[in-house]
C-alpha cells in the first residue's frame, strides 16, 4: 500500500516537473540563455530521478515502447558518437546534452504521462498559457514596445510581437503548435460548454498572437495546416457546420486582419522585394552556402551545432553579420549531422505519424446509439499531428527547433501521440523485468550524473561569465564617462584606480571562467582580446600583456581552428612587437577562414600599413568597403584615406624607392 502511494506520488512528480518545463521554457525567452537552460536541465534530472525510483516502488511498472522509440535511440547513439570525432569540442558538448535532455523528456513524458487525463492537462495548460503570452504579444504590437520582461528587443524586432520571445518567429512557432489543439478539443472534444468557450477564445488569441508577430512562414504554416485540419473535420459529418462556421469567421478576421493593419500589407509585399532587408533574398543567401557545407560533408556533417563556427568559409558576400542558423531547420541538420543524421530524424517523424495513422483509425471511431460521439482522444491526436505538422513547415523558412522551449514542446507532443498507439495495439506495451529495471537504473543514474555534473560545470562557469559581463559594462560606462570629461577636467587618481580595479576583476573573472571549463574557445578570445586592448594603450608593461595575449589566442585558435579573429589578433599583436614577418601567415590564415568578412579584409590592409607598403593594402581596404558601407565600416574608410594620403605623396616625390615613415597605429582598436 505505501509502495503504490510512493509510486503515486512519483508519477505525480514526473508530471509536475514536465509540466514547470513546458510553461518555464516559453517564459524564459525560449530558455535559448544558458541560466534558463540550467533550469530546465535541473527540472529534468528531478523528473528522471522520481522515474527511476518508480521502476522499483512498482514491480508492475510497464514501459510504453512504439516503433519510434527506435530511432530515438539510434540518434542519441549518433550523437554520443559524432560528439567524439567533432572539431570544435565545446559546442558539441552542448549540444549533445540537448539531445540527451529531449531524448529523456521523450520518454519521461511517454512513460509517466500515459493517462488521457495528463494528456488533457497538458493541452489545457499550454493552450492557455500561449493565449496569455499572446495577449503580451498584442500588447506589444499595439504600443510598438520594445520590451520583454526587462530584456530590450533588438531594432529588426520592434515594431512585431514576440510575447515573451525575443525572436517573433520563435513565438509563432510555439504557437502554431498549439492552435490546432485548441481548435480540436473546442470543435471536437468531450468538454463541458463553459470549457468549450474558453478553449475557443484562447485559439483565437493565439491565431490573432501569431498575426501579430508578423512571421510569413508561420502565417504560411499555420494556413495550410489549419486548412488540412478543417479538411479533415469537414469530412466528419457531425463536425461540418461547426467546422464550417468557424473557418469563414476565421478566414474573415484575416482578410480583415490584413486590410486594417499596414505593417502586414508592407511585410507581405517584402517577400518579393530586392532592395528591402525585410525580403525573403537574405534566407536564399543562407541556404546556397549551407548547401555546399553539406556537399563538402555529406554523410556525418560538418558537427553538432558547428553550421556558425563552420560558415564563414562560406559565407557569400551579402551576408556581413553572423549566420547563427541556416534558417531552415532541415538544410541545418544536413550541415550539422549529415545524411546519416537526417534519416535518422526523418525516420522518427516517418515513424511517428504511421502510428498516427494507426491510431486514428481506431480513436476517430468510439461509436454510441446516436452516431460518433465527441472523443477527447481523437481531439489530442488530430490537433497534436496537426501542431507538429505546422511546426515542420515552418521549420522551412526558420530555425524554431534550434530553440529549446519549442523543441520541447514537440517532443512532449511526439511522445504523447505516439503513446496514443497504445489504443490500437497490446503490443507497444513492454515488461522490463529484472534485467531492464536494472539496465532502466544503470541509465538513469548515469544520465544523472552526467547531466549533473555537466549543470554543476556550465553553471559555475555561467556564474564567472556573467561577473565579467557586468565588469565589462561598468568598464564601458566609466570609459564613455571618462571621455565626456576628458575635455574639460581631468580625471582624478580615485576615478583611474577604479577603472584599473574593474579591468583587473573582469580578466580575473574571465580566468576563473577559463579554469571551470577550458574548452571554452570564446572565453579564451575575450581574454586574449582584452589583454590585447591593454597593451596597444603603449604602456611600459605593453610587451608582457601582448605575450600573455599571444597565449590565450593561441589557445582560443587550437580550441577552434576556423575562429579567423584569433588568427587576425595574433597578427595584431605581432605587429605591435615589431615582428612583422611573423604576423604575416596570421593574417592570411584569418582570410582563408573568412574570405569574404569585411572585418577581417580591413584588418589585413591594417597589416600591410604597419609594413609600409600601401600599394598592396590598398585592394584590401577598398574590398572591404565593398562589402560594409563606410558608416559601418569606418576602420577600413578611415585606413583608406591615410592610404591614399601616402601613395599620393609617394607619387609627388616621383621616387619609387622612398618611403615615408608610416602612420602611428591606432592604439584604441
Amino acid at each position: 500500500m505505501i509502495r503504490e502511494r510512493l509510486d503515486s506520488y512519483c508519477e505525480k512528480g514526473v508530471l509536475a516537473l514536465v509540466l514547470a518545463v513546458l510553461v518555464f521554457g516559453p517564459l524564459a525567452t525560449g530558455a535559448v540563455r544558458p541560466f534558463e537552460f540550467l533550469i530546465i536541465q535541473g527540472l529534468t534530472i528531478a523528473a528522471v530521478l522520481l522515474w527511476t525510483l518508480r521502476f522499483w516502488l512498482n514491480p508492475g511498472h510497464r514501459l510504453l515502447w512504439p516503433p519510434i522509440c527506435w530511432a530515438v535511440i539510434a540518434f542519441v547513439l549518433y550523437a554520443i558518437a559524432r560528439y567524439q570525432r567533432a572539431d570544435i569540442e565545446y559546442v558539441a558538448r552542448q549540444e549533445l546534452i540537448r539531445v540527451l535532455l529531449y531524448a529523456l523528456l521523450f520518454f519521461l513524458v511517454l512513460n509517466n504521462l500515459a493517462h488521457q487525463e495528463s494528456a488533457q492537462l497538458v493541452t489545457l495548460v499550454m493552450v492557455f498559457l500561449g493565449m496569455v503570452i499572446s495577449m503580451f504579444a498584442i500588447y506589444q504590437f499595439a504600443t510598438n514596445s520594445e520590451y520583454v520582461w526587462h530584456f530590450i528587443k533588438p531594432a529588426v524586432f520592434r515594431k512585431r510581437g514576440s510575447g515573451t520571445y525575443i525572436n517573433p518567429n520563435d513565438l509563432a512557432g510555439f504557437l502554431e503548435m498549439l492552435v490546432p489543439l485548441g481548435l480540436a478539443y473546442t470543435l471536437a472534444g468531450r468538454l463541458n460548454h463553459l470549457l468549450r468557450v474558453f478553449l475557443g477564445y484562447a485559439s483565437l488569441v493565439m491565431l490573432t498572437g501569431i498575426g501579430v508577430t508578423l512571421s510569413r512562414g508561420a502565417w504560411a504554416a499555420t494556413g495550410v495546416a489549419l486548412a488540412l485540419f478543417f479538411a479533415l473535420l469537414i469530412r466528419r459529418r457531425e463536425y461540418r457546420i461547426p467546422a464550417l462556421i468557424v473557418l469563414a469567421a476565421l478566414t474573415a478576421a484575416s482578410f480583415y486582419f490584413y486590410s486594417k493593419a499596414d505593417r502586414v500589407q508592407k511585410r507581405l509585399h517584402n517577400v518579393v522585394s530586392t532592395t528591402s532587408p525585410d525580403s525573403t533574398q537574405i534566407r536564399l543567401w543562407l541556404w546556397e552556402p549551407t548547401l555546399q557545407m553539406w556537399k563538402d560533408h555529406p554523410w556525418f556533417g560538418v558537427g553538432p551545432a558547428h553550421f556558425d563556427y563552420r560558415f564563414p568559409l562560406y559565407r557569400p558576400e551579402e551576408v556581413q553579420d553572423r549566420a547563427g542558423f541556416a534558417h531552415n531547420d532541415y538544410l541545418n541538420t544536413l550541415a550539422d549531422w549529415g545524411v546519416v543524421g537526417a534519416v535518422l530524424v526523418a525516420a522518427a517523424f516517418a515513424l511517428l505519424y504511421a502510428s498516427v495513422f494507426k491510431t486514428w483509425k481506431v480513436v476517430s471511431r468510439d461509436p454510441s446509439a446516436f452516431g460518433t460521439k465527441p472523443s477527447n482522444r481523437a481531439a489530442f491526436v488530430l490537433g497534436a499531428s496537426i501542431g507538429l505538422l505546422a511546426i515542420l513547415i515552418h521549420s522551412f523558412t526558420d530555425f524554431n527547433m534550434h530553440v529549446p522551449a519549442n523543441a520541447i514542446l514537440a517532443v512532449a507532443l511526439m511522445a504523447l501521440l505516439a503513446g496514443h498507439l497504445r489504443y490500437a495495439t497490446e503490443c507497444i506495451w513492454l515488461d522490463p523485468g529484472w534485467a531492464g529495471r536494472l539496465a532502466a537504473t544503470f541509465i538513469g543514474l548515469a544520465a544523472i550524473s552526467y547531466l549533473g555534473r555537466q549543470g554543476w560545470r556550465r553553471g559555475n562557469e555561467y556564474a564567472w561569465l556573467n561577473r565579467a559581463d557586468q565588469e565589462r559594462l561598468l568598464q564601458q560606462t566609466n570609459m564613455a564617462e571618462l571621455k565626456k570629461n576628458s575635455v574639460t577636467n581631468s580625471p582624478s587618481p580615485e576615478f583611474l584606480r577604479d577603472i584599473t580595479a574593474s579591468t583587473e576583476r573582469y580578466l580575473f573573472s574571465l580566468k576563473q571562467a577559463a579554469a571551470v571549463e577550458p574548452m571554452n574557445f570564446e572565453t579564451t578570445y575575450n581574454l586574449g582580446e582584452a589583454l590585447r586592448q591593454l597593451s596597444f594603450q603603449g604602456n611600459d608593461d605593453y610587451e608582457k600583456l601582448a605575450s600573455q595575449a599571444i597565449e590565450w589566442l593561441q589557445r582560443g585558435r587550437h580550441l577552434n581552428p576556423y575562429a579567423p579573429l584569433n588568427y587576425m589578433k595574433i597578427g595584431m599583436c605581432l605587429d605591435w612587437l615589431g615582428r612583422h614577418d611573423e604576423a604575416g601567415p596570421y593574417f592570411e590564415k584569418a582570410v582563408q577562414c573568412d574570405p569574404n568578412n569585411y572585418y577581417v579584409l580591413a584588418h589585413q590592409g591594417w597589416h600591410f600599413v604597419q609594413i609600409g607598403d600601401y600599394a598592396a593594402a590598398k585592394p584590401w581596404l577598398e574590398r572591404s568597403l565593398r562589402l560594409q558601407h563606410p558608416w559601418h565600416n569606418p576602420y577600413a574608410a578611415g585606413y583608406l584615406s591615410i592610404v591614399e594620403r601616402e601613395l599620393k605623396k609617394q607619387e609627388n616625390l616621383n621616387d619609387p624607392g622612398k618611403r615615408p615613415g608610416r602612420p602611428r597605429m591606432d592604439l584604441n582598436k
